[in-house]
């Protein structure tokens, strides 16, 4: 879970986390503070004494993005599926459990996991932006996703540190996995209104980011030559 400025959103969060992970003590469960500059870290530290014991708790010095944050975390994990999750009460973790059920169910393959939103509960602009960008990224990534940006993901970890770092690399995760191989199964999963706060994002910065981050991905993608199979002598 990455955060940045939801110290009103932990407690809820996190008490929900507890409820949803208590019957298997195996799962763990990582937040990442990106340089939040409000109580968020003094508030992941109160959940962590009151309501959920195991809660890893790693703060970046400054704002480093959403992506670098993600990939904190997925370094210091030591599960080899990682599920990601938004800080903001939006997504529910129950979903969780679902896609890890298929992504293990799924024979001799590792599967990216995708939570598709089925109905998003944002305002229009920023529902219309989506439609306009996932549209996009559809037709010239050809990644069969039709909601990449959607915050609950799930995949093998060694696989995500395969591919480059770069800020945005999580919205572009059905292109480079399955690059790499790993399959895209999509399910569908509830979208909830934000607990508290507002996106860190707006419309227009994120489109004019994502339209140099899907130009460098297709560049990536044309460059990335990998076989098909290994044959040892």
């Amino acid at each position: 879970m990455a955060v940045l400025n939801e110290a009103d959103n932990i407690l809820p969060v996190c008490q929900e986390l507890a409820e949803t992970f208590a019957a298997d003590s195996s799962i763990e469960i990582l937040a990442i503070d990106d340089g939040s500059t409000d109580a968020t870290v003094r508030k992941l530290l109160e959940a962590r004494q009151t309501i959920l014991p195991r809660l890893r708790i790693i703060s970046h010095p400054k704002r480093l993005g959403k992506s670098a944050a993600l990939r904190t975390g997925i370094t210091a994990a030591n599960g080899h599926w990682i599920a990601t999750i938004d800080g903001d009460g939006q997504d529910d973790p129950s979903a969780i459990l679902k896609m890890l059920e298929r992504a293990t169910s799924t024979p001799r393959v590792q599967p990216l996991v995708v939570g598709v939103r089925r109905k998003r509960n944002d305002r229009l602009s920023r529902r219309l932006a989506t439609r306009f960008a996932n549209g996009l990224r559809r037709r010239l990534l050809n990644d069969g996703c039709p909601d990449t940006g959607a915050p609950l993901k799930l995949f093998p970890r060694d696989l995500f540190l395969k591919i480059p770092q770069f800020e945005g690399v999580h919205r572009f995760l059905p292109a480079l996995l399955g690059h790499y191989g790993a399959p895209l199964i999509c399910i569908e999963v509830q979208h909830r209104a934000r607990l508290h706060g507002s996106s860190k994002y707006t419309n227009f910065n994120r489109a004019l980011v994502g339209i140099r981050d899907l130009l460098g991905v297709m560049w990536l993608q044309n460059r990335t030559h990998l076989p098909n199979h290994l044959t040892e002598h």
